[in-house]
């Protein structure tokens, strides 16, 4: 079974503009994400899916593999079936682009499930809350899920709601999945419905036609970058190396990545753009 990693970057974003070129300890945050995942055994190759020729031609520069992409996409999953139509592979990873310190291992869970689970053709992650973090809050995807694995539904809202008011598990959704190439030209060949406008999260276009997720949840460390002062708290996780869970793997991509970034700067490319 061929694996592919792709991660969807758009330079453009409302609250965050350029984010995917946001400098953190040296290098682009796109960087960070590649090297991550490029570290991961299930993953046959790993590419950068963009509409941005400034990320295009930053990939390019740092030897990292990239796809142009269209730039009218409506979420990064029809992004990923764009790229599916002109590569060939079983299963496609979807690895956000603003998730620096995402961890190899739970990526690879993910291929490991549809190794175990060939017949499953959608597979979405879930966590648990952390305590820093509210259920309110609508930047963040709540997901119910049946004993089975099976997602029942999505929200930006708190689900499950509690009726006597008592405490909940509430269980994040995270922006790392897998799809079959079949189910993802399945979404790029489907009308947005009613549920994803209005939540606008782009994986209840499978709920909403019939197709079922499978849910498996993981724990993560990792530091999704949606504003500007969040690089702040990824460098501190990155300086405190093995303080953090995955900090000997990015110690080493500090290593790893100063000749290339320094030869970078050298050869008169100048400094990658701070946003």
């Amino acid at each position: 079974m061929k694996v592919i990693g792709i991660i969807p970057a758009r330079y453009q974003s409302s609250r965050f503009p350029g984010k995917p070129l946001a400098e953190i300890c040296g290098h682009p945050m796109i960087w960070w994400v590649y090297q991550q995942a490029k570290k991961v055994e299930g993953l046959e190759e790993v590419l950068v899916a963009t509409d941005s020729e400034k990320i295009y031609h930053t990939c390019q520069e740092l030897n990292m593999d990239v796809l142009m992409t269209k730039d009218s996409h409506p979420t990064g999953t029809d992004r990923l079936g764009e790229a599916a139509r002109f590569i060939k592979a079983d299963f496609f990873v979807n690895i956000q682009g603003d998730e620096p310190l995402i961890e190899p291992a739970v990526i690879q869970k993910v291929i490991d499930y549809k190794i175990k689970h060939p017949e499953v053709e959608i597979i979405n992650t879930m966590a648990s809350l952390k305590e820093n973090q509210d259920a309110k809050e609508v930047s963040l995807v709540k997901a119910a899920a049946a004993e089975n694995g099976d997602l029942l539904y999505l929200s930006r809202a708190p689900i499950p709601g509690s009726k006597k008011g008592g405490a909940v598990s509430y269980k994040r959704h995270l922006g790392l999945y897998g799809l079959s190439q079949e189910a993802l030209l399945f979404f790029s060949q489907t009308e947005r419905g009613i549920l994803e406008c209005t939540e606008d999260i782009e994986m209840l276009r499978f709920l909403e036609h019939g197709r079922s997720i499978k849910m498996i949840e993981v724990v993560s460390d990792s530091i999704g970058v949606d504003l500007p002062e969040d690089i702040l708290r990824v460098e501190d996780a990155i300086k405190r190396g093995k303080d953090v869970h995955i900090g000997a793997d990015l110690s080493e991509g500090i290593v790893k990545g100063e000749a290339a970034i320094k030869q970078w700067k050298e050869e008169g490319k100048g400094r990658i753009e701070n946003v």
